[in-house]
């Protein structure tokens, strides 16, 4: 029997990935939908999303006037800046999709990074998020969590101020708790140079998470791995379908 607090791991061959990463994620949106009427969807910054994006827009099986878009993270620069996660997901999805403003409620990274973290804690307030997609940098690193920062820990509060070692190094990230929280939780992960590190993770469900990406587990969620061959190859055998 499957042991319920680790997550459910898909893979796909490299050019399968996108498409089955598209098919997993609409169908958690469509379902979600069906059930409450609405779907509180937040996106992933990096390049591992952007052509899932661009898969999704396509996808006539989700209303997609019925989703409240939101973000996982965000880099303390305005919406148009071209490293901003908001201006991705815009030419990817949102612009494509047609998507109202009233139904996107992105960070803004270009006011101070305190009252960004602030307005965005209230933005959220207290609902669970339904469906968070999350990447994993080659450091362990999720959303904009990273590893040695003390605020990545942060369980109380549902937005945080953390520091990347890459630039622009101010960041503005859900919290831990905020992610756990969620109903479904979707972690990308693509590319033969995240192998080991995402061994690592899978090695710290079981010894003691260290490793942000390894503290990511739901509470009363769904936590499902879309990995393709290549990020999955250290993986133990018997994890992969």
């Amino acid at each position: 029997m499957a042991d319920p607090s680790l997550p459910t791991v898909l893979v796909s061959t490299a050019d399968r990935f996108v498409s089955a990463a598209a098919d997993a994620i609409a169908t958690r949106i469509a379902n979600v939908i069906e059930a409450r009427g609405r779907c509180r969807l937040v996106l992933a910054g990096g390049g591992t999303p952007r052509p899932i994006y661009e898969a999704l827009v396509g996808r006539e099986d989700v209303a997609w006037s019925a989703v409240d878009f939101f973000w996982g993270d965000e880099r303390a620069v305005g919406p148009d800046h071209e490293q901003s996660n908001y201006r991705m997901a815009r030419e990817a999805l949102l612009d494509p999709l047609g998507v109202s403003d009233a139904h996107v409620f992105r960070i803004e990274g270009e006011r101070s990074a305190a009252e960004a973290c602030d307005a965005y804690a209230v933005t959220l307030g207290d609902s669970p998020l339904d469906v968070v997609l999350l990447g994993m940098g080659g450091d362990g690193h999720t959303a904009s969590l990273f590893p040695g920062d003390p605020a990545s820990v942060e369980m109380t509060a549902a937005v945080v101020v953390t520091l990347s070692p890459k630039p622009p190094a101010v960041r503005i990230s859900l919290s831990l708790s905020t992610i756990n929280a969620a109903k479904h939780v979707v972690l990308l992960v693509a590319g033969s140079g995240k192998a080991e590190r995402l061994a690592q993770v899978w090695r710290e469900l079981a010894d003691g998470p260290q490793l942000p990406a390894a503290r990511v587990r739901p509470t009363d969620g769904e936590l499902l791995w879309l990995l393709d061959d290549a990020a999955a190859a250290a993986l133990p055998q018997q994890v992969i379908p």
